[in-house]
């Protein structure tokens, strides 16, 4: 087990494939599955959130990539602490807050501390294919992805100084 796998972080893609930009968390960890973050493990969730809790309950951090509404200009990027319920008030991610109520509900302890990168969608209805906006975002997005699970595995680090890094 590398040093990442042992810091138990998720990336889960969630939404719903047929529905256009529904689907930019699915989109996006197809993406980072020809390359995935070191240690890391990414997840087609899809609208199958219960069926992923067996794969999210011994994480310590799960970021969940889902379209997001909250009101900026499409292909406008989001980071959101799902634990934060102003935020979740304010913000519309169907998905992304019921996976973390699904996990309170269902977890013997605490659970992973989750955070959300969300998409505004241009165009929801039936298609496999996002909005030419989103599609134009969609390299961001997974950069950023990228970005803060390399934040995560630093931050873990510096947590542990003694301990020995590969």
């Amino acid at each position: 087990m590398t040093r990442s796998e042992q810091l138990g972080i998720v990336i889960a893609g969630v939404g719903n494939l047929l529905m256009r930009d529904d689907g930019v968390g699915i989109h996006a960890v197809r993406a980072l599955e020809s390359n995935p973050p070191p240690g890391v493990r990414v997840l087609d969730v899809g609208t199958a959130i219960l069926h992923a809790f067996p794969l999210l309950e011994d994480a310590k951090r799960v970021l969940v990539i889902d379209a997001v509404r909250a009101g900026s200009p499409p292909g406008s990027i989001y980071v959101l602490d799902a634990a934060d319920t102003e935020l979740r008030s304010s913000a519309s991610s169907i998905h992304s807050w019921g996976l973390l109520e699904a996990l309170k509900l269902m977890s013997r302890g605490p659970g992973p501390e989750i955070h959300v990168l969300g998409v505004e969608p241009a165009e929801v209805g039936y298609s496999m294919e996002l909005s030419p906006i989103v599609q134009a975002v969609l390299k961001d997005l997974t950069n950023t992805a990228r970005r803060i699970v390399a934040g995560w595995q630093k931050e873990t680090v510096r947590r542990n100084p003694s301990e020995k890094v590969a």
